[in-house]
């Protein structure tokens, strides 16, 4: 005898499909990444994620607009200065060049929320998230003279616009240290995004080869999370809450589900996915060479992070899948 439901029954028309969705993907879910560049109309396309292009601060305004049209909410901007030291300079200096794309977005979109990379490794003469000891090629960042930059640039970004601050450098103690200069400065509202469970993964190729931030020498093992640690990501979690962090990040997202799902169970906080560039490149690549449907690919897959937990997705796809599910 069969039993008296039968599941298959509700998958007979397309429509029927949809109203029993569980799992729902729409543009307010999705942030943009742009990485910005000095100069006027420039825009070049980064080899190894075809469709995503380093931009001068003009054509990040236009790209902006373009987003905001498509009902995507927020962009993530990341900066690629002209010159590089072991201050990283560019990061916190009022007209670094994300300072400069911040405040020339809400001058154009103001309703289009500007989230900020607040990292140090795009502006490090040696690639690392901060100070290193001088003369030691290992790539032991130290931590509290890091956090006194990291402050410096979150105060930066906060003064020339950005409405939110993302800090991405996986030091102890990160965010508690630019809540407190935030606060310090008049900036008590602007909420901290935390990537919170940042693991170092063989996934960030392509995204180094856009931000021009690879490390010169050693890796970002000592300061970024194991990938065969999940119990840890609790740990970093329940830290960056105490410290004030108001929204939590996981990264990379595609082989870290069960992590964002995880995070999700422990908190109350909203909770964002990075669909990170390895997991963009791999599914552009398939695509141009006729193995997978793209859409279905990339729809699916967002569907999968929305499912595993994700309030928010960040993806380079985000503008494709707006206009999809438009």
């Amino acid at each position: 005898m069969f039993p008296t439901h039968r599941p298959r029954r509700l998958r007979q028309h397309p429509q029927l499909r949809r109203m029993v969705q569980e799992t729902l993907v729409t543009q307010a879910d999705l942030i943009y990444p742009l990485f910005a560049v000095p100069g006027e109309g420039f825009a070049k396309e980064v080899s190894s994620m075809p469709g995503v292009y380093q931009l001068s601060v003009d054509k990040i305004v236009e790209e902006a607009k373009e987003v905001y049209d498509l009902g995507i909410p927020a962009i993530i901007l990341f900066g690629i200065p002209a010159d590089k030291d072991t201050d990283a300079t560019g990061a916190w200096h009022d007209c670094g060049i994300v300072q400069q794309a911040t405040t020339a977005v809400k001058e154009a979109v103001p309703d289009l929320v500007v989230i900020v990379d607040t990292c140090l490794c795009e502006y490090t003469s040696h690639g690392h998230c901060g100070y290193l000891e001088v003369g030691d090629l290992s790539g032991r960042v130290l931590n509290d003279p890091t956090l006194e930059l990291l402050k410096k640039t979150a105060v930066a970004q906060a003064k020339a616009g950005a409405d939110i601050i993302a800090p991405s450098g996986m030091m102890d103690g990160f965010v508690q240290a630019i809540r407190a200069g935030l606060d310090e400065s008049g900036f008590e509202d602007t909420p901290i995004l935390s990537y919170a469970a940042k693991y170092a993964s063989a996934y960030y190729g392509p995204f180094r080869d856009a931000a021009e931030s690879a490390p010169q020498f050693g890796d970002r093992r000592t300061y970024q999370m194991d990938p065969a640690n999940g119990t840890e990501a609790l740990k970093e979690i329940e830290l960056d809450i105490a410290e004030g962090a108001d929204m939590l990040m996981v990264k990379p997202a595609l082989a870290y589900m069960d992590i964002i799902w995880r995070v999700k169970q422990a908190t109350n906080l909203p909770v964002a996915a990075y669909n990170v560039s390895g997991e963009y490149s791999m599914v552009k690549a398939a695509a141009l060479n006729g193995w997978v449907d793209e859409q279905k690919v990339v729809m699916e897959t967002m569907t999968s992070f929305k499912r595993s937990g994700a309030d928010l997705i960040l993806t380079y796809h985000a503008k494709d899948v707006a206009r999809w599910i438009g």
